[in-house]
């Protein structure tokens, strides 16, 4: 079986480009190579000719045992890419540059580029080492020329002045020693200070924190309270200007009727309202009327007025009985007149309360004349009953909507009284 070829390559160790050496190196003999292993600086103490005369029996360590290593600067490549055994001439030529290496500073091989540029570098490094022992001797023997007592005088001078300046440097040092301490006691003591002032300072902001909280807290209620206050300000005003009578009792028409908090007062062939709106229609006027006199600590003459929803009446004082303010019948059949007597007993009430309000103002008129059960227009001079018995809805429509444009008046004026509003858009037509 044929062996495998082996190439091998040596790189220099500076460039690290191949390198093509040249064939004498591999006639090295063994003790040669010993030769060369000695150290180029030995020692004072060293024997370099005994060691020469044993050097053909000294076997240096061999290093290259393995072909990948880098120290050495060079790969063996084969043509199936494994690493095959070094032959001699290899081994005795890597043995050469590990000595190299061993026995200087620099490592082997070397290209000649870098190895002129290294041996320039220790040119150079050699002058320089020449003129520093060159400068070195003549100081020697300058130093032997002089005056041994001259010489000794000057150094026991140089050795008393060296004493003087040794006790004043151990004076300053006990000084600086002493300011040491002190320097070392006034720190302890900042740090101390320190540590206080450090808790002093988070307890502080300990504090701060949390009265910073309760301020802001607190200023929160504040503001809190503040649109509190507003808003309640708002409402109390808004509530001054509020007149209760204008809020509780709304007085206003619907095409041919007077409403009073939008229940319809009256009846209408075209519109046939139902007795119970009509009844609690009714109700609202009583209570509003009563709630007037009562403003005006006025005691209506010869009846009561007893509000009571949609089943309101009025007491006649002087016969002790009840007339109904509140109907359940149409107008084609005869029934009890009781009604009419309490439609005709709350206008009578009515004109009393205009004839109380007249005695404190004399201005005071209402747009429409009431008088025995009658509801009179001034502009037309037409009267308009108010009872149900003979009469036919339009009319009796038309004076309930008077009476409630009368009691709107009274309201005004009584509002006007009390919360100094004027008195205005208060007719129902």
């Amino acid at each position: 079986m044929v062996e495998p070829k082996i190439t091998v390559n040596f790189l220099c160790q500076r460039c690290l480009q191949p390198l093509k050496l040249d064939p004498a190196f591999g006639n090295l003999d063994q003790h040669t190579l010993n030769e060369l292993s000695l150290p180029i600086y030995p020692a004072p103490d060293v024997d370099l000719e005994s060691q020469a005369a044993s050097l053909d029996h000294y076997i240096p360590p061999f290093r290259l045992t393995d072909s990948s290593n880098a120290a050495s600067g060079f790969m063996l490549i084969g043509d199936e890419g494994e690493t095959e055994s070094l032959s001699h001439h290899v081994k005795v030529t890597a043995g050469l540059f590990d000595i190299l290496s061993n026995t200087s500073d620099v490592d082997h091989p070397l290209c000649e580029e870098c190895t002129d540029s290294l041996l320039d570098l220790m040119d150079q490094q050699l002058r320089l080492t020449e003129d520093e022992w060159n400068d070195y001797n003549e100081y020697l023997k300058r130093l032997e020329l002089e005056d041994e007592e001259t010489a000794l005088s000057a150094m026991e001078k140089d050795l008393e002045e060296l004493r003087l300046e040794e006790m004043r440097l151990q004076e300053d040092l006990k000084q600086l020693q002493a300011e040491e301490a002190a320097t070392l006691e006034s720190i302890r003591k900042h740090e101390e200070e320190r540590d206080k002032l450090e808790r002093e300072e988070e307890r502080y902001y300990r504090e701060y924190s949390r009265h910073r909280r309760e301020y802001l807290l607190t200023e929160d209620e504040f503001r809190s309270l503040e649109c509190q206050l507003h808003y309640a300000q708002t409402q109390l005003d808004k509530l001054k200007k509020t007149n209760v009578f204008n809020a509780t009792f709304h007085i206003w028409h619907s095409g041919h009727f007077g409403t009073i908090n939008n229940f319809r007062l009256g009846r209408l062939p075209s519109a046939p309202v139902d007795w119970s709106e009509i009844n609690a229609a009714w109700g609202q006027t009583a209570l509003l009327l009563a709630a007037l006199a009562r403003k005006m600590n006025l005691t209506f003459q010869r009846f009561r007025l007893v509000p009571y929803g949609n089943h309101s009446y009025i007491e006649v004082l002087a016969e002790h009985r009840e007339l109904p303010l509140y109907g359940s019948g149409g107008f084609r059949f005869l029934w009890d007149t009781k009604f009419d007597a309490a439609m005709v007993a709350f206008l009578d009430c009515l004109q009393q309360f205009k004839e109380e309000v007249e005695k404190g103002d004399s201005e005071f008129c209402l747009p429409y004349r009431m008088e025995r059960g009658k509801i009179e227009d001034s502009a037309t001079g037409n009267s308009y009953s108010i009872k149900i018995q003979f009469n036919s809805e339009e009319q009796w429509t038309k004076a309930l909507k008077f009476v409630l444009t009368n009691l709107k008046w009274g309201l005004a004026w009584v509002s006007s009284q009390f919360s100094k509003d004027d008195v205005n858009n208060i007719c129902l037509e």
